[in-house]
């Protein structure tokens, strides 16, 4: 076994320079998404830090054809077992807690950094060097060596039948109150992700229309794929209706965050889930409902109503207008999961 690699001491930059910094304010008011901010920020941070150690300059704008070649060619290999500079300049990353390990980054790592640096020269109206002939035809074969089989982000979509069995565990404690509302929320608003549903105020929450007709809307401030000018409402009726205004009266919710931490005595805290919460309150409810705790993650919920959607026959489009996705290959790919036998369009003659 080799012996353990020391991560050389370089000065990396931990902080974007003003003049980054400027250009993503300038983002933001253009109303930009929040999480698509985050990302690019990061990207550039690791990728300023890569050039100082590979190369110990700062970037450039435009960049330098040859340093986004080399971005990619030393992205592109496991760097376990190749001794030299780009080794060492992944060793630093590492150091610096801006790289996990040695192993070649996953494709869609790679083209997301490169998006964003793509991004930051549009926004200085410059050439990108990804675009020269060399460099682009490294990063096609970069992605082809790299490629491997496509892994869904959950282990298994999380279908009515699975759903069910979760929320038979919940009961009419405060707790069990608020996992049905959320499991339910997320699953049937169109499969939200996690981020969304925990961002939730009671003020997204419209209920002029259940009284007459169970019906309430869900506005989405912000999400993966609109901004917050185009804030999308999404209908929710039936038991989902009933199960979020049980928790909105139950737990005497009129303003605020939607969702909340429950003490362990029953009690309704003021302030709003964390993030991840949709995780562990989904682990609980696998454990519980006998299930392993790794079955399925938050995002089975949005994989589950798109895989549902396609066993119960709905349109593409019309499990589209709920998911929110704007890309109909992407979405097509869950009702492609959907077993041939399965397909409703088999039982046509009944």
């Amino acid at each position: 076994m080799k012996p353990p690699v020391s991560p050389p001491a370089l000065p990396l930059p931990q902080a974007l320079s003003d003049e980054d910094e400027a250009a993503l304010s300038d983002l933001f008011r253009k109303g930009t998404p929040e999480n698509t901010l985050r990302a690019w920020e990061r990207d550039l941070l690791y990728i300023a830090a890569w050039k100082r150690a590979r190369f110990g300059a700062e970037l450039a704008w435009p960049e330098e054809e040859r340093v986004a070649l080399r971005f990619v060619l030393d992205h592109a290999v496991d760097l376990s077992d190749t001794p030299g500079p780009a080794q060492e300049a992944a060793l630093a990353l590492i150091g610096a807690g801006l790289r996990r390990t040695l192993d070649c980054p996953a494709p869609a790592t790679l083209d997301r950094r490169i998006a964003s640096w793509r991004a930051f020269h549009r926004m200085r109206n410059l050439p990108s060097p990804f675009e020269a002939p060399l460099v682009a035809a490294a990063r096609i074969k970069a992605r082809r060596a790299a490629a491997k089989p496509r892994q869904p982000k959950s282990p298994r979509p999380l279908t009515r039948e699975v759903l069910e069995r979760l929320l038979a565990t919940c009961d009419g404690t405060f707790r069990g109150l608020r996992d049905r509302a959320i499991l339910m929320l997320a699953f049937a608003s169109g499969g939200r992700r996690r981020s969304e549903v925990t961002a939730l105020y009671r003020e997204d929450i419209g209920t002029a229309d259940f009284a007459a007709r169970g019906l309430i809307w869900v506005r989405l401030l912000e999400t993966k794929t609109t901004r917050k000018d185009e804030a999308p409402r999404l209908p929710l009726k039936g038991r989902a209706a009933v199960a979020v205004m049980d928790w909105i009266t139950q737990a005497g919710i009129s303003a605020g965050p939607l969702f909340r931490p429950v003490s362990q005595a029953d009690r309704v805290l003021a302030r709003g889930l964390r993030p991840d919460a949709l995780r562990h309150i989904l682990r609980h409810r696998l454990k519980e409902a006998g299930l392993p705790e790794d079955y399925a993650t938050p995002h089975g919920l949005r994989a589950g109503f798109l895989t549902q959607a396609a066993l119960d026959g709905a349109p593409l489009a019309a499990a589209m207008k709920l998911s929110l996705h704007r890309s109909v290959v992407q979405a097509q790919k869950y009702y492609a999961d959907v077993e041939i036998e399965d397909n409703p369009a088999t039982d046509l003659l009944g």
